[in-house]
């Protein structure tokens, strides 16, 4: 492959939301999990699942469903927390991101990537990077770094340390 098509294609995971799909840039990921025991943590808000303790760190986990006003995941066998990194105040911070299954990882060509619908004033989109096109089938590509507002990111931040000092 040239190096010109190298920059052409990004490399994204696919998961799934209900029936719809998303995806993050793969680069932003750091593993994904099988959702199993999360601690919760009192007085966060609903979206927060709790903590995980991965490999020592705790590690807050948000329910994107919640977040997106889809409703709370049920557990099945398919159900997973992706853990992503985002810079917040100039530090990489981890978050457990839970969705109701991983799809794959993808290739995407920039070509086939369309900016984000306009809807209008009233939705903010500015978290959707583009939508992807794969057959006849779209894919919502999310900017992880603009999912969440600075105040959701802090109270994440507060209740994971909050967690490690108890």
């Amino acid at each position: 492959m040239e190096a010109k098509e190298l920059l052409k294609t990004s490399q994204y995971l696919a998961f799934m939301l209900e029936a719809e799909v998303f995806a993050f840039d793969i680069s932003k990921v750091r593993e994904v999990l099988e959702f199993e025991t999360v601690t919760k943590v009192p007085q966060t808000p609903k979206m927060m699942k709790g903590v995980i303790n991965l490999r020592g760190s705790v590690v807050p986990v948000i329910d994107l469903r919640i977040k997106f006003s889809m409703g709370e995941a049920e557990k099945t066998v398919n159900t997973v927390i992706i853990i992503i990194e985002i810079e917040l105040e100039g530090e990489i911070t981890m978050i457990g991101v839970l969705v109701d299954s991983v799809k794959e990882v993808m290739d995407l060509d920039r070509e086939h990537i369309e900016p984000p619908p306009s809807i209008g004033t009233r939705l903010n989109t500015e978290f959707i990077e583009g939508m992807g096109k794969m057959g006849d089938q779209f894919i919502i590509i999310l900017d992880i770094e603009k999912i969440f507002s600075s105040e959701e990111l802090d109270l994440v931040k507060q209740a994971g340390q909050q967690d490690s000092m108890q």
